[in-house]
């Protein structure tokens, strides 16, 4: 019998994969569990048109980051914060407040979690910080810390 599968199963594949099993394991152990459907010529169209929706949507995320790796291209932010001796912040300078500082100069609405800080921001000077966008995708922005 083929199945169409609803979700990744170990030993037989991927969702969306189309897999030809035995009848018995698709009628009492698969198909009662709700993870499979059987692969008529209805659900077939239907397959067809999500990965065809995913596809399309994965197309415009991609133009999307490209765009904003553009964008983000040799960008840079400056914080202007109290020091101690030595040039030592109080404190450090966060993923959250480089993803507020850029909202705040250039108007670009980004996650924190995409944002890769080498070491804890904790001195005075420029530090480069990288911003992965998409699979593949990533760009370098300099924070610049300054004293008050």
């Amino acid at each position: 019998m083929k199945v169409i599968l609803k979700q990744d199963i170990r030993a037989l594949g991927k969702r969306g994969e189309i897999k030809e099993v035995s009848d018995g394991y698709a009628r009492n152990f698969l198909l009662p569990k709700g993870l499979v459907t059987e692969a008529t010529a209805a659900n077939l169209k239907i397959l067809a048109a999500q990965k065809e929706s995913a596809s399309r949507r994965e197309e415009t995320e991609c133009a999307e980051a490209q765009e904003l790796a553009k964008t983000l291209k040799g960008l840079s932010i400056t914080f202007k914060v109290k020091t101690g001796e030595g040039g030592r912040l109080f404190g450090s300078i966060t993923a959250k407040d480089i993803v507020d500082q850029l909202k705040k100069e250039h108007h670009l609405e980004l996650d924190k979690r995409k944002l890769e800080i080498d070491d804890s921001i904790k001195n005075i000077g420029d530090y480069p910080v990288k911003v992965h966008l998409y699979k593949g995708i990533s760009v370098e922005i300099t924070v610049r810390v300054c004293a008050e």
